[in-house]
């Protein structure tokens, strides 16, 4: 028996039919010329080999009687491959945008709680002659990091793979079944254990949070500089309330490329991608003659996960950061998100020790799904003060080229979840040399043919920041002292054009 935190059971009490909540990866797959393996039959078989290596793919859900707390996780000791692997075939011509559409269908529906909350799926009939491989994954299970950390525990460095020792034999008891009274004082003892944990942590807390307020009030600004203190955000159409239904996108850069352009305009490659996303998404609001007088703000999620931290389980907050999109002055503007964004990160550094604690809260399974489900039926997002406009993640994936059954995996992109008030979410995830950007939103609120039109604007965005020059956009990972922004710089050289590719092929 495993009990879930506060963070991981929030992601399961937030789903509701329309709003699933799952993250997933689309896998592009070179295939030799000479294969002739039955590839989806490969794949069962190399993870019939490996589930016992993750909880993830071998626990399921036991919820507490009458949802007085959270449930917990157990072994489930009866696992239908078949049903959690599947395969499919697209249809003629099998373009790229067809598998955009298929993963979006895909990405709409709910995982089986019955179950464990995990799927996979091989998807052939490419006209590239590769084979896509689209996974899903609860994500009360799992956060950005610890997917990485799963795809390297179940796949490859080399296409022979490793040899694999089999699991240790468990005891099963196939009339067991956890009854109430154990559910409940396993309750009991959870809730006491982390009162106690609370406990101890109370000057921890009070340190942590006495340092992020000196960090706040620290964070002083020139004279006729942006405020770093944000407010609500205004009132955008990703604002709205969303339907189960999806649109999906997906690009990939060269790595070293955005990071040697960071450099050269004076950032990070954090910077660059959040300066590609705020232009991107100005651009398609002005063409639509809907950007909103105010600047929008990216919800971002931080990960507050130790280094060492391999476990399969959520560690993650989230920041706001100001996108500068009420500013024309692209210069201007990625000074502006690379200040925002560094003085989020400040607060979080202080807060660290205190972030992701757990309090028990009586009866909160039917609390906040009663709340979730409310807030989504009554469309309250049209009408509440938005807190943020969408949502922009950037998590550090494999950094070597991994192999499944066999097949080498070119392209990684990561599929993400939109909600209620937030209706377009953008990941971005590195992954062998590559920089992979995935668009899911609410088809109702970002059909499909436009978050292609969004990955068309971020290129045109990337080329933006290739003319800037060091001197208008100048940033460091630390703040300036004022001696140093008086200094004189040397010119430093223009920098090169960064090759941005849009349709999911293997070429970069």
């Amino acid at each position: 028996m495993e009990h879930l935190s506060n963070t991981d059971a929030a992601f399961l009490h937030m789903e509701t039919p329309e709003t699933p909540m799952h993250v997933g990866s689309l896998m592009l797959l070179d295939v030799p010329t000479d294969y002739d393996d039955d590839y989806y039959e490969a794949v069962k078989r190399m993870i019939a080999e490996r589930m016992h290596l993750s909880a993830v793919l071998t626990r399921k859900l036991a919820p507490m009687p009458f949802e007085l707390a959270e449930p917990v996780w157990i072994t489930d000791n009866d696992i239908d491959l078949d049903y959690h692997i599947r395969s499919l075939r697209l249809r003629k011509p099998g373009s790229h945008e067809q598998l955009e559409q298929l993963v979006a269908r895909l990405h709409s529906s709910l995982l089986d709680r019955s179950r464990p909350l995990w799927e996979m799926y091989v998807i052939e009939g490419l006209q590239s002659g590769q084979i896509a491989f689209y996974t899903k994954a609860h994500h009360s299970r799992i956060d950005g990091q610890a997917g990485a950390e799963l795809a390297r525990l179940l796949y490859d460095l080399a296409p022979e793979g490793r040899v694999i020792s089999p699991p240790v034999r468990q005891r099963r008891d196939n009339g067991y079944q956890l009854g109430m009274a154990e559910l409940l004082q396993a309750a009991v003892l959870n809730s006491a254990r982390k009162y106690r944990t609370l406990a101890t942590l109370l000057p921890t807390a009070t340190k942590a949070i006495g340092s992020a307020g000196k960090t706040v009030l620290s964070q002083r600004k020139l004279k006729g500089a942006r405020s770093l203190s944000l407010g609500l955000a205004p009132r955008s159409v990703f604002n709205d309330s969303v339907t189960n239904q999806r649109s999906y996108a997906a690009m990939h850069l060269p790595f070293e490329d955005i990071k040697r352009l960071g450099k050269q305009v004076g950032g990070t490659v954090n910077t660059v991608v959040m300066a590609m996303c705020s232009d991107a998404l100005r651009r398609y609001l002005q063409a639509r003659d809907q950007l909103p007088a105010d600047s929008l703000i990216a919800g971002v999620p931080v990960s507050i996960r130790d280094p060492n931290d391999k476990s399969m389980n959520n560690q993650v907050s989230m920041v706001r950061v100001d996108l500068a999109t009420d500013t024309q002055d692209f210069a201007k503007r990625f000074r502006a998100i690379h200040d925002s964004s560094e003085a989020a990160k400040a607060v979080v550094r202080e807060l660290r020790p205190v972030m992701g604690l757990d309090i028990p809260v009586f009866g909160s399974p039917w609390l906040m799904t009663s709340l979730a489900s409310m807030y989504g039926r009554s469309r309250a997002a049209r009408r509440m003060p938005p807190i943020i406009n969408v949502a922009i993640s950037n998590v550090p994936g494999p950094q070597q080229a991994l192999y499944i059954a066999g097949l080498r995996i070119t392209n990684f992109y990561p599929v993400s979840i939109p909600y209620h008030g937030c209706a377009l979410n953008i990941t971005v995830q590195s992954y062998a040399g590559n920089l992979e950007f995935g668009l899911t939103a609410c088809r109702r609120v970002v059909s499909q043919p436009e978050v292609q039109e969004m990955v068309g604007y971020l290129r045109e965005a990337l080329e933006e920041i290739e003319k800037l020059q060091p001197e208008q956009s100048e940033a460091t990972d630390e703040p300036a002292s004022p001696a140093a922004k008086q200094a004189p710089r040397k010119p430093k050289a223009r920098p090169r054009k960064v090759a941005a590719t849009r349709t999911l092929d293997a070429s970069s």
